[in-house]
């Protein structure tokens, strides 16, 4: 793996989301990259627009801080932190305002220099606990 390769996902969390650069998106994904998140996968750029689209939808302030990095082989596993803060309704909740915090990890299969697979893991029930918690406590306190 070349050290070009080895940087690919420090420069994908700055700049797809800690920049917001959504063109950083096809200049490090293939074409026919596959990126595994769930129960649905994202095929290429235009398949990873419209969770790009509803994250950037959802939070702002957007900080990844990748934590760790291993690689071996055409393989890198990156280990990061989220921090955002919730002020839209992507979720499908309304936007709550409140800061969040989750991690997650990401292993990514590398050819030429652009990812073209990945498989996300990352706390959606840590971060869904901490966006609803804030909302049924503004309830609360507005009743």
């Amino acid at each position: 793996m070349t050290e070009s390769e080895r940087n690919l996902g420090h420069r994908w969390f700055e700049q797809v989301w800690n920049q917001g650069r959504r063109e950083a998106i096809a200049e490090m994904l293939a074409p026919g990259g596959v990126i595994h998140e769930g129960p649905q996968d994202a095929v290429g750029p235009e398949g990873f627009y419209p969770f790009f689209d509803r994250m950037v939808a959802t939070f702002s302030e957007v900080h990844v801080t990748v934590e760790d990095t291993l690689a071996q082989d055409d393989r890198l596993c990156i280990r990061w932190t989220f921090q955002a803060t919730h002020t839209g309704d992507g979720l499908g909740l309304p936007a709550s305002g409140k800061r969040v915090h989750i991690t997650g990890i990401t292993l990514v299969r590398i050819k030429d220099g652009k990812m073209v697979e990945a498989w996300q893991n990352w706390d959606m029930l840590g971060l869904m606990h901490q966006v609803e918690g804030a909302r049924k406590s503004a309830t609360y306190i507005s009743q």
